[in-house]
């Protein structure tokens, strides 16, 4: 079926009016009307094709959330009218062993992206939510609570997933010194991650005017990384570090601020990175590791702690039109502290 849809022709084109096809819903799919879609910096990069991987036309979006129109013949426990989710992945191979942990982000044969990932039913490449249906397969779509503010759900599917990860698989947990760095779409759901986990939160920027929104955020404290008597304070105190920093920076400030053993996890900068001295490593057995949003089970435990916290994104809501001037806008990180589209603006732009 041809469905209305906004992306990129080339590196250098706008996001404009498209048309696409989706496939007709299968035996294990569900099709989804799409409500609102989070604008990621993943999408500028694709659109852009900052990583040389993309595949045209490309039709951003992996923060998806809308309604239920309907179910294939397999499907249980969905239904028409249900409130859902979709995130960064559509498919994987659900037989390697990643999968079979439910770690299908890692999937050994290549997990399918929401966008620019393989169609393995209509062939070439998938589209995302910029645009007004979706049809998943049933093992990829998530339960919404309707006691979240819908719109601001969207974020949760990329900047939620991507920060509650690491805070669960390093088993952050009451009493725990946490340091955010970075405070932006995903840092600003770091610290109200960390602060629901119970932990002592400690925003760390480069920008001391951001300290009152860290504090409103969840944050405990306030550490400006350019001040180097503060930073020097607070050396081998922290139990967790989670690095949003989205571009290529020094490491070794960072690293002086673990506890022997503790870790620092990238989850923001997906390009090189400057050189870090091993030594700051080595002499106190301390870790830099990556992640990569979650799993689909780990996703809905993300979804379920949100709806019993009352935690959701802070969001801007956009037209479907001004998508351009948002990007140029996300690049000037002026937002806070994630764009969503509410997509009613897509049909009224066909």
């Amino acid at each position: 079926m041809q469905v209305a849809a906004y992306g990129a022709k080339s590196a250098t084109s706008d996001i404009e009016p498209l048309t696409i096809e989706r496939r007709q819903t299968g035996a294990h799919d569900i099709a989804i009307d799409i409500d609102f879609c989070g604008v990621c910096h993943s999408d500028l990069h694709m659109a852009r094709n900052d990583w040389g991987v993309a595949m045209y036309p490309v039709v951003p979006g992996h923060e998806i959330v809308g309604r239920v129109t309907d179910v294939g013949a397999h499907v249980k426990g969905f239904k028409p009218g249900d409130l859902v989710g979709v995130g960064c992945m559509v498919d994987s191979c659900q037989s390697c062993p990643s999968c079979d942990e439910g770690l299908e982000q890692y999937c050994e044969n290549g997990m399918v992206g929401t966008y620019n990932g393989d169609d393995k039913v209509l062939g070439g490449h998938t589209y995302g939510g910029y645009s007004g249906k979706v049809v998943v397969n049933e093992k990829f779509v998530l339960r919404v609570s309707d006691k979240l503010e819908t719109k601001a759900v969207a974020p949760l599917l990329c900047a939620g997933i991507t920060t509650w990860s690491p805070l669960r698989h390093w088993n952050v947990k009451k009493g725990d010194k946490v340091g955010v760095v970075g405070l932006g779409g995903l840092g600003h759901m770091g610290v109200k991650f960390a602060a629901a986990l119970g932990a002592h939160v400690v925003m760390i920027t480069t920008s001391a005017a951001k300290g009152e929104d860290a504090k409103r955020l969840g944050a405990h404290e306030v550490l400006v990384s350019k001040d180097a008597d503060a930073m020097a304070a607070h050396t081998g105190s922290f139990d967790f570090l989670l690095n949003t920093i989205p571009v290529k920076h020094d490491l070794n400030p960072y690293i002086a601020l673990l506890k022997r053993d503790a870790t620092m996890v990238i989850v923001g900068a997906v390009e090189p990175l400057e050189g870090f001295h091993g030594a700051g490593l080595i002499m106190g057995r301390k870790r830099i590791a990556g992640s990569l949003i979650g799993g689909i089970a780990e996703t809905q435990e993300m979804l379920d702690f949100c709806a019993e916290h009352g935690i959701t994104s802070d969001v801007e809501m956009i037209n479907i039109d001004t998508i351009n001037n948002a990007y140029e806008r996300m690049q000037k990180s002026d937002v806070k502290y994630r764009f969503v589209i509410d997509m009613k603006s897509l049909k009224a732009a066909a």
